[in-house]
């Protein structure tokens, strides 16, 4: 059995492909057929963590249980996250490979790329019905073309048909798909066989001239214009932290206000997208000292380089920032680096931070790290054993580089995990928490103490504990994105894509 291919592309990077491969995943499971998404190459500080423990792009974990199967390294074979200006972390089939500059990947790994991806693709051919791929960026990169192995590349070597989508919001989003095309050879063009004008908003009506003359102009019919939806859907490249929720006033509207620092090398920001449906609460991104106020928590994320970030923050004014909110009450919750920046000292003996730099952390936790050699990927569950949240059980994943130990008894540990570790560190007045454990908040249970904590400390009424599960509440976002890309694009045009043949010139 060889799979059949359909590729989405765009006219740039943040244009929506990954939401639109995720619904088409559905899509296609829904209809009765075995899909599977799938990208050669991804960049994204925003990753996800396999059964197996391997380290994958976020947005095709995501899209593999859109398309109801487990995801695999298979996916996503090549995942760079960058750690410096011009230099990345190369990670093959969801192990740490070498850490690399941006030349040095270019001119001796790209080639030695492709076998490595052609072995997964030809696996996935034999075992699915259709192929969901995602491009990366845009495919008309003319200083990239010639080394770009995740986009016209995988479409031949898929023979799939190809989507360009592009972004109506932006503005300029006729000359961006004319001079896509344009740039594009005759055997590359010849695979685009629909366009889809994505995150519309207005009056349908005051597009079909438009549309009319795209379609004319390029020959190539406008499968659909899909209106903007903002749905909680997990997002994996950086350029979505610009999104509509993050743009949104929120200081002052809400009676819970949750503040998360943006770290120049931020990474898994995605940790605190449940407190976005929690009733009454604000979330808001700090990317100064001017922006921090007095939160009710403030959430240090994770970090492709802590130490760096580390400095940043200092060199910012964040360090007495931080510890005058203590002070004041503010609940203080790090997350991976943020929980390594917490410690009392950051140690780098074999350089994996860059050029083997110790630091002073924060030091409103007594813990120290240590960074090793050995990267930690694993998907674990967990109980707290600290703090006012009662015997809650937890699941998540571990990303980190590093151990850190505490050093006196004067903070507990803050969880014990099911392969018999501890995990993390807490305060004994629980107002310090610091953890390894991505994806806590998605625990919901667990989301909803944390927000009747804070709201019981302003006099507030403590809201309902019963919640519904993240799982749920994924299905259900899963269902809504694909109902509605569903009823704004013809799907009967899709289906006949991918059924024919592709006729290259």
């Amino acid at each position: 059995m060889t799979a059949k291919a359909l590729m989405i592309q765009g006219t740039a990077s943040d244009v929506g492909k990954s939401m639109i491969c995720t619904a088409f995943c559905r899509i296609f499971s829904d209809d009765g057929m075995k899909v599977v998404p799938f990208k050669s190459q991804n960049m994204a500080l925003n990753s996800f963590v396999t059964i197996d423990g391997g380290e994958i792009g976020r947005a095709q974990g995501v899209q593999a249980e859109a398309a109801k199967v487990i995801a695999t390294t298979d996916m996503n074979p090549v995942l760079l996250k960058p750690k410096q200006d011009m230099v990345s972390e190369v990670i093959v089939h969801g192990k740490h490979f070498m850490d690399m500059s941006a030349t040095s990947y270019r001119n001796h790994f790209v080639q030695k790329a492709m076998p490595i991806v052609e072995q997964s693709i030809h696996k996935l051919q034999n075992e699915f019905d259709v192929i969901v791929l995602e491009g990366a960026g845009s495919p008309a990169e003319i200083n990239l073309k010639d080394r770009d192995i995740a986009n016209m590349r995988m479409a031949h070597a898929t023979d799939a048909a190809v989507i360009l989508v592009a972004d109506i919001e932006r503005g300029g989003m006729f000359a961006s798909v004319i001079g896509t095309l344009a740039i594009l050879d005759e055997t590359e063009r010849a695979r685009v066989k629909g366009i889809i004008i994505n995150k519309f908003r207005g009056m349908r009506e005051l597009l079909d001239d438009g549309v009319e003359w795209l379609e004319k102009e390029t020959g190539i019919p406008v499968l659909g214009i899909i209106p903007y939806i903002d749905i909680n859907i997990e997002a994996e490249d950086s350029l979505a932290l610009s999104s509509l929720r993050f743009k949104k006033p929120k200081q002052g509207e809400f009676s819970i206000d949750v503040a998360m620092i943006r770290l120049p090398r931020i990474s898994n920001f995605t940790d605190i997208d449940p407190f976005f449906d929690e009733p009454e609460v604000g979330v808001r991104l700090v990317r100064n000292i001017k922006e921090l106020g007095e939160p009710d928590l403030l959430v240090i994320p994770g970090s492709k380089n802590t130490i760096e970030d580390l400095q940043w923050l200092k060199n910012e004014g964040f360090e007495r920032a931080v510890h005058e909110l203590t002070v004041k009450g503010t609940k203080i919750f790090g997350i991976c680096g943020g929980f390594q920046m917490l410690g009392h000292s950051l140690q780098d003996p074999n350089a994996v931070e860059g050029d083997g730099r110790s630091a002073i952390g924060l030091s409103l936790l007594p813990v120290t790290t240590i960074f090793n050699t050995e990267k930690k990927t694993v998907q674990m569950t967990g109980k707290i054993m600290a703090g006012n949240f009662g015997s809650i059980s937890l699941t998540g994943y571990e990303i980190h580089l590093g151990k850190t130990v505490i050093e006196n008894e004067s903070v507990h540990p803050f969880m014990k995990l099911s392969d018999g570790r501890y995990d993390g560190a807490i305060t004994l007045d629980g107002n310090v928490i610091g953890t390894y454990f991505h994806g806590i908040f998605n625990n919901r249970e667990f989301t909803r103490k944390i927000v009747n904590e804070l709201r019981i400390r302003k006099g507030l009424k403590p809201l309902n504990e019963k919640v519904q599960t993240d799982y749920e509440r994924r299905e259900a976002a899963y269902q809504i994105l694909a109902k509605h890309v569903r009823d704004n694009i013809d799907m009967n045009k899709v289906y006949k894509m991918i059924e024919t043949p592709v006729v290259l010139k």
